[in-house]
C-alpha cells in the first residue's frame, strides 16, 4: 500500500522492522537501511538501473535479507515545492513497485530536496576522492532521505504517546 502521507504509513508499520530509502535516479538507485528501532539511516548500496523487473527483484532481496517493513522513496520536488516530471516518475515507480512479486510492505514518499547536496558536502568534507564520491553518492543521499523520514517517524511516534 502506498502512503502520502507519512502519519498514515507509520501506523501501518509492523513493529521491529527495518526501513529502507530509496533515491531514484534515472541510471541509479541509492539504498540506505535503518535499524530495527529506527533510529538511524545506513547507506547501503546503489543499484545500477536495467529493467524494472530487475530492478524490484534486487529489491525484493533486499527486503528479505534485511527483513524491511517498509520503503521510504525520495520525491524530487522542485525547489518552490511543486511536482514535476521526476516526482510523476517516482510514484510510477512506486505503483509499480507496490504490485510487483516480493515487495508486499508499506510505501512512502519524503521530499527529496537537497538529499544529494547535503550528501556531496558531506563527502567532500570527509575528504574522499571524486571517484569515491560518484561510486557512493546515490546511497549516501538515500541516507539522507531515510534519515529524514526516521527523525520525523521519532516525532510522530513520541506525540502519539503524549511525550510532545
Amino acid at each position: 500500500m502506498i502512503y502520502d502521507e507519512i502519519s498514515g504509513f507509520v501506523a501501518a508499520l509492523a513493529p521491529m522492522r527495518s526501513l529502507a530509502g530509496l533515491d531514484l535516479g534515472t541510471v541509479t538507485i541509492g539504498v540506505a537501511v535503518s535499524d530495527t528501532f529506527l533510529s538511524v539511516a545506513t547507506p547501503l548500496e546503489t543499484i545500477k538501473r536495467r529493467k524494472f523487473t530487475l530492478d524490484a527483484a534486487r529489491l525484493a532481496e533486499i527486503i528479505s535479507e534485511r527483513n524491511i517493513g517498509g520503503l521510504v522513496l525520495g520525491l524530487p520536488r522542485n525547489m518552490d515545492g511543486t511536482e514535476g516530471p521526476r516526482c510523476q516518475s517516482t510514484r510510477a515507480f512506486a505503483r509499480n513497485l507496490d504490485r510487483a512479486d516480493g515487495i508486499g510492505v508499506p510505501i512512502t514518499f519524503w521530499d527529496e530536496r537537497l538529499s544529494t547536496v547535503a550528501a556531496e558536502r558531506a563527502l567532500l568534507e570527509a575528504d574522499t576522492s571524486r571517484k569515491r564520491r560518484a561510486q557512493v553518492i546515490d546511497h549516501v543521499a538515500a541516507g539522507y532521505i531515510l534519515q529524514g523520514a526516521l527523525d520525523r517517524i521519532r516525532v510522530i511516534r513520541m506525540t502519539a504517546e503524549g511525550h510532545a
